[in-house]
């Protein structure tokens, strides 16, 4: 079915989704970057003054570290939800069963942040399972429409005949010969060239559809593996140098941040070891992305699903990466729209109609 026939529902509803999901990410965000403010630090100290937050065991610190923690998760669920919203329009039914899962934690996490838009969110996601969005998305609106199901009192389905009223008479059959085997066939006209028994071929059932040009959406998946791959390739190389040539303002940094290092009999020789093998196995992670990338662009299927597990594991080690560099939302966001770009039906369809598996 095409998007013309896209009931009002699920256009409601997504537009629901995008719109709440980008206004609980800036409100998340002003939430974080007001925290240390004297308002805030004053609320907080008279919440925990006050039952039922004295008997919480918290101190101020404590609290502030769960609003960064909550505002953080609230921030990166809406920016996956604003996606699969959009993905949801294209007729995705992964993406309304990924809104499905991500709507609990929208919401929980949302009502730290003022609740309303969260709450938004997570009611359009239920309307996308109500009819007849549920049927948009199982493919038996069309079906419905043939057979009158659902209609008002008196209309009748399309291609039906209302009561008390003449059908029109059937269309004259085709002049027909006789073929050398004895069996009547209908006569070619002008026009295409005609399939077999005389139809043709382009109203045949089954009839191949153009997929020879590129969809946009496996250009825009490759063009952010690429980028994001090559930047972290460049930011773990300059680290990697930094520490080569300087590791004296790395250690530095290290203990600075964690001054339990040296208690705990972690020495500089171990932590340099340790960094150099992250670096490089990122190094190799990001390279084989790039010729993931590669692959996909020159149509490999199984290019494809390699590249959406290295999207979705990424995404998952950069969400929790996020909970103490905020900075990290970014590549997480390049992450989840590329795993989004990766699963679209005519990706998928585009991919399929290559012999190359």
């Amino acid at each position: 079915m095409s998007a013309s026939h896209r009931p009002r529902q699920v256009t409601f509803a997504a537009g629901l989704i995008m719109t709440g999901s980008v206004l609980v990410v800036l409100t998340a965000w002003e939430r974080i970057s007001g925290l240390h403010t004297l308002e805030t630090q004053d609320s907080v100290e008279k919440f925990l003054s006050t039952p039922p937050g004295d008997s919480l065991g918290l101190g101020v610190e404590g609290v502030l570290g769960i609003l960064r923690v909550t505002g953080m998760i609230a921030a990166a669920c809406a920016t996956a939800t604003a996606i699969l919203g959009f993905q949801v329009l294209q007729r995705s039914r992964s993406a309304r069963v990924g809104l499905s899962i991500l709507a609990l934690p929208v919401f929980v996490t949302g009502l730290l942040t003022g609740g309303l838009m969260s709450s938004m969110v997570a009611a359009a996601s239920v309307m996308l399972w109500l009819p007849p969005a549920r049927d948009w998305f199982n493919g038996r609106e069309g079906m419905k429409r043939l057979t009158g199901e659902g209609l008002p009192t008196g209309q009748v389905p399309p291609g039906e005949v209302p009561p008390g009223q003449v059908p029109p008479a059937p269309p004259l059959s085709p002049t027909t010969y006789a073929d050398p085997s004895g069996q009547p066939r209908a006569m070619q006209g002008f026009g295409e060239p005609a399939g077999p028994g005389g139809v043709e071929q382009s109203l045949l059932p089954g009839s191949p559809t153009d997929v020879s040009s590129r969809p946009s959406a496996v250009m825009w998946a490759c063009l952010l593996a690429w980028v994001c791959s090559g930047l972290a390739i460049a930011l773990m190389a300059t680290s990697a140098a930094i520490l080569a040539v300087s590791p004296g303002v790395v250690f530095d940094e290290l203990h600075r941040q964690n001054p339990d290092l040296a208690g705990q009999g972690v020495s500089d020789d171990a932590l340099r070891i340790a960094t150099f093998v992250m670096v490089g196995l990122a190094v190799i992670w990001c390279v084989l992305a790039i010729v993931l990338g590669v692959l996909v662009w020159r149509r490999v299927a199984w290019a494809r699903r390699g590249l959406a597990v290295s999207a979705s594991a990424a995404a998952v080690m950069l969400l929790v990466a996020t909970l103490g560099q905020p900075v990290l939302v970014l590549p997480l966001a390049a992450a989840v729209v590329t795993l989004a770009l990766l699963v679209r039906p005519d990706v998928k369809a585009w991919f399929g109609a290559t012999p190359t598996q």
